[in-house]
């Protein structure tokens, strides 16, 4: 009875059987009253378990045209913890503040203290104010409120809806002089499905750059400027040239699952240890978090003290603009930092996007 739920409800059914036969060979009243006396003796001994279920769907296109979709069903089922994700905070968390505490567990920001208060789930059904906001997706919603009223019960194919979206523009209202974007992705079709509202904050906040623009790249290194940043050193501490990346097939932040990130976390793992010569490295999960198997616990605290100290790694979302974005969701599971063996080289999983390079 230490197992599934599944399998306590076999069990039951069993039981139920075996009484029922009771029953009906005795024939009478008495029979039925001890069957019913005996039924609570059935009990599942052990901590109570939850399973859960998540999909992941993966589409790609050989050199020949052919388009394959493969969707993989997992589901886990472990022991409930509540002093864990998702049932409940882990123990460096519940050290934080209230107010950054809201945003580390299963459920959406919404914290009355900062303002946090626009739901993630469903978009009310009226525009909520926004002649106080600077940030530009309320300027491009005051320019054409009816953007909202078109957009506000969408959803993409994944169930991910514009309420995920728009969450830290509506509970963030920024400063005039420090104009922030207001808008997230929840997931790769967010940006086609809402398209009427990203085009235009994309092209603002790029300084106009349209729907069909091609982002221009260069990767050859002798373009660089060779000019030293800080010549006699006394000044800076780190530098780095870093890149975002995400990964096909999963949500983003807003939207990402407890399964969904732990999945992420494995997918990206599996890639990076396979790297070798000066990139070959060693991943290690944030202090406290339990989903990689090879170090349950995660880093010890003076590894990670020592990454922060060189400004090398990330901590909890401190600010309402991460937190409404889901960045904080069941912290510090499945984040983590990779690097190779000299040290000059990183890749944050789970951060902020699924990848910081």
């Amino acid at each position: 009875l230490k197992r599934s739920p599944v399998f306590v409800e076999s069990c039951l059914r069993q039981v139920t059987a075996m009484f029922s036969r009771q029953i009906a060979a005795a024939g009478s009243a008495v029979a039925s009253v001890a069957a019913v006396k005996c039924a609570p003796r059935v009990r599942c001994e052990g901590p109570p378990t939850a399973a859960s279920t998540s999909s992941t769907t993966v589409t790609s296109q050989a050199q020949d045209g052919t388009v394959t979709t493969t969707t993989t069903t997992t589901t886990v089922v472990r022991p409930i913890d509540y002093n864990y994700p998702p049932y409940g905070l882990s123990s460096g968390v519940q050290k934080l503040p209230a107010w950054i505490k809201l945003g580390c567990g299963s459920e959406e920001y919404i914290c009355a203290e900062k303002g946090a208060t626009f739901p993630g789930d469903e978009c009310p059904d009226k525009l909520p104010d926004l002649s106080k906001h600077s940030n530009i997706m309320a300027e491009v919603l005051r320019k054409d409120p009816g953007v909202y009223d078109r957009l506000k019960n969408k959803k993409t194919s994944a169930g991910v809806g514009l309420a995920k979206c728009v969450k830290t523009g509506f509970d963030n209202p920024g400063h005039p002089m420090i104009k922030t974007v207001g808008l997230v992705g929840g997931d790769e079709e967010s940006y086609t499905v809402f398209k009427e509202l990203f085009d235009p904050v994309i092209s603002d906040r790029h300084g106009g750059y349209g729907a069909d623009a091609k982002h221009p790249t260069d990767m050859n290194p002798d373009n660089l400027l060779q000019v030293k940043i800080d010549p006699k050193n006394k000044y800076t501490l780190t530098t780095r040239c870093r890149t975002g990346r995400s990964v096909r097939g999963f949500a983003l932040p807003p939207a990402c699952t407890f399964e969904e990130r732990r999945e992420l976390e494995r997918v990206i793992v599996k890639g990076l240890l396979s790297l070798d010569g000066e990139l070959a490295g060693q991943y290690l999960p944030l202090h406290g978090s339990r989903s990689y198997a090879p170090l349950p616990e995660g880093m010890s605290e003076d590894q990670e003290e020592d990454l922060r100290k060189r400004g090398n790694l990330f901590q909890e979302p401190d600010s309402t603009l991460l937190l409404s974005s889901g960045c904080g969701r069941h912290w510090p599971d499945a984040r983590g930092i990779f690097h190779n063996h000299a040290k000059n080289f990183f890749v944050w999983i789970n951060e902020e996007d699924h990848m910081r390079i």
